[in-house]
């Protein structure tokens, strides 16, 4: 348990990482295309900028393999958090079936509450009192649903095209409302992660005494 809550820690530090990258990327590109047109910047500096390590980073294939390997780390703590929580408080504790912990994220509509539903529940299970509060819960999942069905999408389509500076200039500005949403959200699941795991180490170490 321990193991999978710090290699889920580890890739969403590189997630965090990856959305600064890209956030310094897009500021990048905008005050290049500023300096090009006002003559302090030529399209040989643009082509270099666009073809480096930096902006690579941002590409698409590179930002998909970041974030399923973050999502995957995370749903496999979960998976086991899932089970410990039902050997300490049943599975009655528990709105939906073991399945939804994989499931809930893949499946459209249902992935906009029901892996709060999930994460919800492995919270409540595996806390001393079960009465814990979930605010925590409730702002991760808040900062985690306005990021990417709300801002995301937004960004996305304003980085498919760029018509003037105006648009390179907007598609910073909310890249960096999105990354802001991001760590954030990042940062709550750490916290989460550790939590949880933290309860669920103690819990099964007073079951063995």
């Amino acid at each position: 348990m321990t193991g999978a809550a710090t290699t889920a820690t580890v890739l969403i530090a590189v997630a965090l990482v990856h959305a600064v990258l890209v956030l310094v990327a897009n500021w990048r590109l905008y005050f290049l295309a500023h300096d090009y047109l006002a003559g302090a910047a030529t399209a040989a500096d643009l082509e270099a900028a666009d073809n480096d390590a930096l902006a690579t980073v941002g590409a698409f294939w590179p930002s998909m393999l970041v974030w399923i390997t973050a999502g995957i780390g995370v749903v496999v703590w979960l998976w086991r958090a899932r089970i410990n929580s039902e050997l300490m408080s049943g599975a009655a504790a528990h709105r939906r079936a073991r399945g939804w912990v994989v499931g809930a994220w893949t499946t459209p509509v249902a992935n906009l509450w029901i892996p709060y539903q999930v994460v919800s529940d492995v919270w409540r299970a595996s806390a001393p009192r079960r009465t814990v509060p979930v605010g925590l819960i409730n702002a991760w999942w808040a900062l985690f649903v306005v990021a990417n069905f709300v801002v995301k999408p937004i960004q996305w389509r304003m980085s498919a095209t760029f018509a003037s500076e105006q648009d390179v200039l907007s598609n910073a500005n909310v890249t960096t409302l999105l990354t802001v949403l991001y760590m954030a959200a990042g940062l709550l699941l750490v916290v989460i992660v550790r939590r949880v795991t933290a309860w669920q180490t103690h819990g099964q170490t007073q079951t063995a005494a």
